[in-house]
Formats: structure tokens, sequence, C-alpha cells
């Protein structure tokens, strides 16, 4: 039976992304004869039994194994009975309208082989892979070494964005991206379909030249939007993403290209995997290195000045040697203290600079007392320089706050200030999810998602009409819509219209505990389970957690060595102990089965299993997966000297 459209969505592990996604394309496809396949490529989170439990009408293809995107893709084609044929992914929202627009659009277009439509990010800021140039080898130059980004709209230097092209104009372009890509059935029958040598990435390149090399123009068509969460499913900003999306590059190249061509092309992308590799490497030591240095050298600064001031004022000289050796080891006590106590933690929190250096000036005054007369120069310049040094580091913080350096907002280090928008029920419904949760909110700011229809009660706030007023007015860091009662174009247009606020944004699709949300445009999109299940993976106790597991791991070594010295067991305990010294392993952490069925934050894998000392017998999954929950959601350090001490002493 012949169909208008056939929407083929390939899902791997993103349960709630699809939800969201799948519910968005059932409200587009009303009124279009539509076909919906999803390919499941061996997903462990519970995907399937969503779709058959939700979503009836989807026709549902489920692997035994991850067979890769084009596979999974040619799989539903090879199925689909529609005239058009759209891949989408499973990180996506379409608005109501959407299919039908681009649908009429082709109707109308009979040399369009395939179309792009505008993508924005989960902050609703523009995509530039929603239009793509041929990525040649001169393209890629500019793209690898950052011309492009210097220069975006040069029409030499932008070609692989095609940044010269406006956004909000339909043009024909050479490549489609595979978040949205949609095709004429009959010209994916005459040029074929896509390239399984391409695991992931670069297929939609080579199917997007091959059907303008078949005589077919492909076409970016901005009359309508999509959200692109930009890959829970993949790592963009990994090294591993730069090293699988260049390596499809020259599978590109060599199948398209001439051989010296190729060459050429093969020799930059190799060199920009090299490249990329030691910007990475450089990138992470200046993040790491660059405020404890900063601190450092404006605290021995100030510590030199007061010394420079102590000595005028009691007109004497202290020795160079006493002070070569006391202030390193100033800067070192401050350094450890502010480490220990979240000082270097983003956001920026102010109590933390204070618990860090109130003990540091403690430590440094004990030092001072148990140093040799011949170094013990001044305690006025000791209490005089711990002060100092609190001053350098809030001097630091306050200089990056200025310059509007991300995580050095001193105003917005609080607690969440939420506004969520949708009718009573379902924001009564998320407000009792965050409760239920235990998400810490200083405000939650109901507002009207429709504004022609009368509320029954006074607890609304205002209506979208004075959103900004309100975000403004009350500080607000964060948005929630109900897609319940907010369509896709709608939470799209609030976005763009408060990009200046740089909000976080999320959507609570109906019927369901899970909120889903975006954290930047750099970083991957993300899922919030049970609205934002990772207080474990919160800075301080990860760095708690660490900890926590090297001193552990200390202890033990001489008490294993002790006690099972050439035993089989002692080998098995050193392993341990040397992995989690190493960082490879935590001594407390999640079964990696149940961690990946209930999509819990990933930690490093463990020794022991949370639910070890609880003695649950195997068909207890109920109880289980509280106990998981409950773990990552409410996590501290206690939790896992308890689950320890539990199993040490057997109870």
């Amino acid at each position: 039976m012949h169909k208008k459209l056939s929407v083929i969505i390939v899902n791997y592990n993103v349960k709630y992304f699809l939800e969201q996604c799948l519910l968005s394309v059932r409200k587009a496809v009303e009124g279009i004869d539509a076909e919906v396949f999803v390919v499941d490529n061996n997903s462990v989170d519970g995907s399937c039994e969503m779709l058959i439990e939700r979503f009836p009408e989807v026709e549902l293809i489920a692997n035994k194994e991850n067979t890769g995107f084009s596979v999974a893709n040619n799989q539903a084609i090879k199925q689909c009975n529609g005239a058009f044929v759209l891949l989408l992914n499973p990180d996506t929202l379409v608005e109501a309208d959407t299919f039908h627009k681009c649908l009429q659009f082709m109707d109308e277009n009979p040399d369009a082989g395939g179309l792009g439509v505008k993508m924005v990010d989960g902050k609703g800021r523009f995509l530039p892979e929603s239009k793509r140039g041929l990525p040649t080898p001169e393209a890629a130059f500019y793209k690898i070494f950052g011309l492009s980004a210097l220069f975006p709209k040069s029409k030499r230097f932008g070609r692989y964005h095609l940044g010269y092209l406006s956004n909000d104009q339909i043009h024909e372009i050479d490549v489609l991206s595979g978040a949205y890509m949609l095709m004429r059935k009959k010209v994916l029958d005459k040029v074929g379909l896509l390239d399984e040598d391409f695991f992931m990435y670069g297929e939609d390149i080579d199917l997007s030249w091959r059907i303008k090399q078949g005589g077919y123009k492909n076409y970016y068509f901005p009359k309508t939007r999509i959200i692109h969460y930009k890959g829970e499913s993949t790592k963009k900003g990994s090294l591993n993403y730069v090293f699988v999306f260049y390596k499809a590059m020259i599978i590109f190249a060599k199948k398209h290209f001439s051989s010296s061509r190729a060459g050429i092309f093969s020799f930059f992308i190799n060199l920009a995997i090299y490249f990329r590799a030691a910007l990475s490497i450089v990138n992470r030591f200046v993040q790491k290195a660059a405020l404890p240095v900063a601190d450092a050298a404006v605290s021995l600064t100030l510590l030199f000045a007061i010394k420079t001031f102590v000595e005028h004022y009691k007109n004497t000289v202290y020795p160079d040697a006493a002070v070569q050796l006391i202030f390193p080891v100033y800067i070192l006590i401050a350094w450890i203290s502010m480490y220990l106590s979240g000082g270097y933690d983003r956001p920026v929190k102010l109590q933390n600079i204070i618990k860090g250096v109130v003990p540091a000036l403690l430590a440094m005054l004990i030092f001072y007392g148990l140093l040799g007369e011949e170094y013990r120069f001044s305690r006025l310049v000791t209490i005089l320089g711990g002060i100092g040094i609190f001053v350098g580091i809030i001097l630091v913080r306050a200089v990056l706050h200025l310059l509007n350096f991300k995580g050095f907002n001193l105003k917005s280090a609080g607690m969440r200030r939420i506004v969520v928008v949708g009718e009573e029920s379902e924001v009564s419904r998320v407000q009792k999810m965050l409760e239920q949760i235990r998400v810490n909110y200083e405000v939650l700011v109901p507002v009207r998602a429709r504004e022609n229809v009368p509320a029954r009660t006074n607890t609304y706030v205002g209506k979208l009409s004075v959103l900004p007023e309100i975000v403004t007015g009350m500080r607000i860091t964060e948005l929630i819509f109900c897609s319940k009662d907010v369509d896709a174009d709608v939470i799209i247009s609030q976005m763009r219209r408060l990009a200046k606020y740089d909000l976080e944004y999320k959507t609570a699709p109906p019927e369901s505990e899970f909120i889903i949300g975006s954290s930047s445009v750099n970083s991957t999109g993300r899922f919030y389970s049970l609205y934002e299940l990772n207080s474990i993976s919160t800075t301080a106790n990860k760095r708690n957690k660490r900890l926590f597991d090297v001193f552990l791991a200390l202890l033990l070594l001489p008490v294993s060595t002790i006690l099972f010295w050439r035993s089989n067991f002692y080998k098995s305990v050193l392993k341990n102990i040397i992995a989690v010294i190493s960082g490879k392993k935590t001594w407390v952490g999640f079964n990696p089965d149940y961690a990946q069925r209930l999509i819990l934050p990933k930690i490093k894998p463990a020794v022991f299993y949370v639910d070890d000392a609880a003695g649950i017998a195997d068909n207890h999954d109920e109880t289980r997966t509280k106990i998981y929950f409950n773990y990552a959601n409410n996590y501290r350090l206690s939790e896992d000297i308890a689950i320890i001490w539990r199993l040490l002493v057997g109870r």
C-alpha cells in the first residue's frame, strides 16, 4: 500500500529523546498518509519496550547488534512504501507543520531530490550544519584549521557551512544533514541507498552528492525549523568523534575524488587528527591549570607586597631564603585547601572560597609554628599573607566575572530559578516530579501556555507574551516547557526570543517521568532522567569520591599485603587497588547491566556494586532500581563508606 511519507528513525540508547521525538512526529503526520519506522540498534535502555507500549502505530525493527547508521536506515528504506523518505535523528523535535511544508515544497519543485531544514540546538541557536557545501580538500582545509570559523561569511573560507548564504532564505546546497534528510523514493531507487562502508558519519555527504550526480538538486528549506539536540548517542566534542568523522571523510574522498586529490585530502585529514589531538591536550591543561596559576601569580604578588610593607613598617629585612621556602608552601597549602573545598568548581561560589581560605590560613599558622627559628621570620606576614591570598583569589574571580567568562558569574551561583510553561495539570505534574526527586530550586514560576483560555486558578504569575519581563524581573535561570501544551514551533520561537539571557531549556513530554534538555551548544544533548539524576556527577561529589577511593586504596595496600601475601585473593585485591589508584575503577558504583538499562549517570567501573550490601534477591528488580536511583540522586560520601563497612563486617 503506497504512502505519501515514510519517516525512518535509527535509535541507539536514547529512549527519552526518542519518546519526545515520536510525540512531535505524531503531531506532524496528522493529515498525511504516513508510516513511521524505528530501527533500534540493540539498545539496552528499554527503548523497544517503550515503543511497543506508547507508540503501537510505529513499525519497529529490532536489531540484535549495533549495525550502524547506514545499514539500519537501509533496512527500513527497503521496507517502506512512501513516495518520500525522511531520515530523522531521534534527538530532534519537529514543528507540527514541518512535514506539510516540506512535502509541499517537494511537490512544487520536481527537480528537488533532497531537502534539509533549518536546525537549532537545545538553546535555540542556529546550527551551521543545516546547510553545507561539498567537503573538497580546500574547503576541508579551511574548516580544519579554523579559517571558516574566523571568516564564516567569506565565499572562499566559508564554503564548508556556506556561511555566506542567508540562514533565512531557500538555497540550493550540496550536502544535507543526516539529522533531517527528506528524499524522493524514486531518486533513491536511481542513485542507490546509503553506502554501508560508512558506519557513522559521512554517509549523508556521500548520498547527498550522489543525488546531485543523478541530476537532482538538494535544497536548504528554512521555512520550518527543528530542534536538534546535537547527538546524545554521539559525543561530538570528543576526540573519538573527530577521529571517526574525519576517517569517514577519507572514505568519501577516495570514492569521489581523483587519486591525487584524495591523497591530498587524506594527508590533511590525518594532519587534522593530530592537530586536534594536540589542541585537545593543551586545552584541557589550560582549563585545569589556568585558574590555580592565576591564583598563585596574584597571591604571590600580594604576599611580596605585604612582606615589603611589614619590612618598611618594622624597619627590618627578612631573609630571602626563608621567604623563598615559605611563600611557595603557603601557595601549595592554599591550592590544596581550595581544591578540597570546591573553590575551583564552576560555577564559582563565594562560600566555597571562604571554606577553602579559612582552613588554609590555619594550616599556614600551624606550618609556621613547626618551622625552626631560622625560618620563623614573621607571624604578622603569615596572617596578613593569608588574608592577601584570600583577596587575590577573590580578585581573580572578580576579573573573570567582569570579563564575562562562563562559570564565573558571581550573581548566578545560587539555586535554580525555574519557569514552567504549560497548563495547570501539566505544571502541577512537573512541580510534583521536581519535589519527588528533591530538585533544589529557589523559585518556581508557573507561566500560562495558552493566553486565550481563562485559567481556573490564580496560581499563574504571567503568560508567554511577558516571558522576557518575568525572566529579567525574577532572575530566571531555567525554562521547562510542557510539550503537551506548548508546540515545538512555540518552544523554538521562545528560545530565539530569549537567546540573549543564556538560559537552560528543557521540555517535559506528556505522561513521562523524564525532562529532556541540552546544557549548551558546545556539549552533547543531554537527557535528564528523573529531571537531573546526577548528584553523583557533580564536581564536588566526583572529587570527594575520588579522594576516598585513593585514600582507601592506599590504606588497603599494606593491609592486604600483610594478610594475603602470595594468595590468589591477594592478586585480585592488588589488581583492584592498582586500578582504583590509577583512576580506572571506583570502589563503589553501578552494575553495568542495570546502569545501561536505567540510564544512570556514567561513573567509572566499580569493584563493588551499590546493591551488593543490601542482600537483594535476583528477582527484586524494583527494589534494586530504587536503591540505584537513590544512590545517584542523593549521593553523599557517607554512602560509599556505609556500603564498604557493611561489606567488611558482613551486615
